[in-house]
């Protein structure tokens, strides 16, 4: 069977081809959200993306500077955590955590009558980890509130909060909480469309970023 069969070439095409379309349907993007933009459009093939992105206008360069200086990345769920680069963090000094799964959050979730994604941001907060962290919500809206309710508390605020939870209950009015407030910088989808492989592109786009920044500077 004849088929591309390099990786390298297959990713190189399939960018060249996004550009192309992106060109031909008309969509313009900023240079700077280029990347992030591609990457999920590349990882969902799905061109409506270009235009549900939104973007605090501090996101980028909030994002790539904690990432530059070793912030922890906490996932709301295991499927957006083993999708996120783990080399490209360890280059940075940082790394990815999430506590859906672990015995304490289902015994707090249960003890607070919350979610597990919930509680698992709250066990982020008690691990010190939820201030000044890249907080990633690909599923669970309910932990994008949590993480929102400790803000307005004045407990935690994260550095940025990539929030793209799919779904039909909560997952768009998330959302729109997300992106109505200014103080923490956010990445975020509009409407009900996101999940783990967008929440994973956008992160692996500014590791990516990130990670060359910070070879220039080596070098």
């Amino acid at each position: 069977m004849d088929y591309v069969r390099s990786p390298e070439d297959i990713a190189a095409n399939s960018f060249e081809l996004i550009a192309k379309e992106m060109a031909a349907l008309g969509i313009q993007v900023d240079a700077s959200i280029e990347p992030i933009v591609q990457r999920v459009i590349h990882s969902t093939a799905d061109f409506e993306f270009a235009n549900l992105l939104k973007f605090h206008p501090d996101a980028v360069e909030a994002g790539l500077a904690a990432l530059k200086n070793g912030a922890p990345v906490i996932t709301d769920v295991n499927m957006v955590k083993v999708g996120i680069s783990a080399a490209r963090l360890a280059q940075l000094g940082s790394r990815v955590q999430c506590f859906v799964a672990d015995r304490e959050t289902r015994e707090l979730a249960t003890r607070n009558g919350k979610t597990r994604s919930a509680a698992g941001v709250q066990r982020a907060l008690q691990k010190q980890l939820l201030d000044g962290c890249i907080l990633v919500v690909g599923n669970a809206p309910t932990a994008l509130y949590e993480a929102l309710e400790w803000h307005n508390a004045g407990v935690a605020t994260p550095a940025l909060i990539i929030g793209v939870p799919v779904g039909f209950i909560g997952a768009a009015e998330s959302k729109d909480v997300l992106m109505a407030q200014s103080e923490i910088p956010w990445i975020a989808t509009k409407g009900r469309k996101g999940g783990s492989p967008v929440a994973v592109s956008i992160v692996n786009a500014l590791l990516r970023m990130a990670v060359d920044e910070h070879a220039n500077v080596v070098d």
